[in-house]
């Protein structure tokens, strides 16, 4: 694939933190965050990227991220499928062999994502305002490297996610991660219903809530 590096994105912020979320929970990661959603979930903890941004080509991002000598590279919004040229970066960074994730709502196509990419789709349930968002055919784009990620903010929302995994299979075949919705319900209740009710899925505590880098944000 030949790509300009004068291609532009409209990004929200880069900056260097710990990946709070998925199986690379921990990992000092460099995060690049797209301008611009299509959903308005309940909960959004970002509503910063709905607009805010500027516009940064492709060598200019590129330039920013090593500088931070990071391994892990998430790539999350908003939305960052909303932007096709999003796809010519991640091609650039899984070619220099950066450990790359990309976080979707699900609402938009991964055909087309780099199979090298880790893909978190945070499916979204009841409480969210969005649980009608999910585009059904991704769940066969998925791949072995494909997680899903369920918000839990109720018993109606665990009910639901329970239910959308049995449906489709997902629970033999990917990673599944739930995680209580912050300051809705606790995480030591998400944790005993899981037990109670033996699901096969990975508790997620995000674990950027818990820890505050004030010199970390930030292009």
């Amino acid at each position: 694939m030949e790509i300009d590096l004068q291609t532009p994105l409209k990004i929200n912020e880069i900056f260097y933190s710990i990946q709070g979320e998925s199986s690379y929970a921990g990992e000092r990661t460099v995060f690049i965050r797209t301008t611009g959603c299509n959903l308005r979930c309940t909960y959004c903890d970002t509503k910063y990227s709905y607009t805010e941004g500027e516009m940064m080509t492709i060598e200019k991002i590129l330039q920013v991220v090593r500088g931070y000598q990071a391994d892990y590279i998430c790539i999350t919004g908003g939305e960052p499928l909303l932007q096709k040229d999003i796809h010519k970066l991640i091609h650039i960074l899984c070619g220099e062999n950066y450990m790359v994730s990309l976080e979707t709502s699900g609402s938009k196509s991964i055909e087309h994502v780099d199979p090298r990419v880790k893909t978190i789709l945070d499916v979204k349930t009841p409480d969210s305002g969005a649980a009608d968002s999910f585009h059904l055919k991704n769940i066969d784009f998925s791949r072995e490297n494909t997680e899903y990620k369920f918000v839990i903010g109720s018993e109606k929302d665990l009910d639901w996610s329970e239910n959308f995994c049995r449906q489709h299979d997902l629970l033999k075949k990917f990673t599944i991660l739930y995680s209580p919705s912050h300051g809705q319900v606790a995480e030591s209740w998400l944790a005993e219903r899981i037990l109670q009710k033996r699901l096969k899925v990975r508790l997620q505590l995000q674990q950027h809530k818990y820890i505050w880098l004030p010199t970390t944000r930030g292009v």
